[in-house]
């Protein structure tokens, strides 16, 4: 029997307009500028994502496949590891100037120290770490270092 996914969930504030913020988010080759243990990001194409990270020690690979992408709103998606590894970030207008951003993360711990790591909370503290390392990247640079305004429904491009 498997224990349940765990789900990890974090909201930060930033200091930028919703379409700086957004247009960011979307340049995920940026990915390792602010994410722990994430070594390299490559856009397979417009909705497939190759990661390279460094966890515990232990290198580790996998594809994700952008399910659902909203410019200005929310970004979804899910590995395609077997894992069931699945994320979704939204992003709200607060004023024009102010953006806040949610990240949730749902995956199963597999091993001791995931399952550890979980209870201690330390992947809580993870993602949070990542956003504040994200809030600082977009409020130091003032501007987005590129963005991708596309639409993803159900895992294609609408536009």
């Amino acid at each position: 029997m498997s224990a349940q996914p765990r789900t990890v969930t974090e909201t930060i504030e930033v200091a930028a307009p919703i379409s700086v913020v957004y247009n960011q988010w979307t340049q995920f080759e940026d990915f390792p500028l602010f994410m722990d243990g994430i070594d390299h990001v490559q856009q397979l194409d417009d909705t497939r994502l190759h990661w390279s990270a460094t966890v515990a020690g232990k290198s580790a690979e996998w594809d994700a496949k952008i399910l659902e992408q909203h410019v200005d709103r929310q970004i979804s998606w899910i590995s395609e590891d077997g894992k069931a590894t699945r994320g979704t970030v939204t992003f709200e207008q607060i004023t024009p100037e102010r953006t806040l951003v949610s990240l949730s993360m749902s995956y199963q711990a597999e091993g001791l120290a995931e399952t550890v790591g979980s209870a201690a909370g330390l992947d809580s503290r993870r993602v949070r770490g990542d956003l504040e390392r994200f809030k600082e990247l977009v409020e130091s640079r003032g501007a987005e270092s590129g963005g991708w305004r596309g639409e993803i429904k159900e895992g294609d491009v609408t536009r």
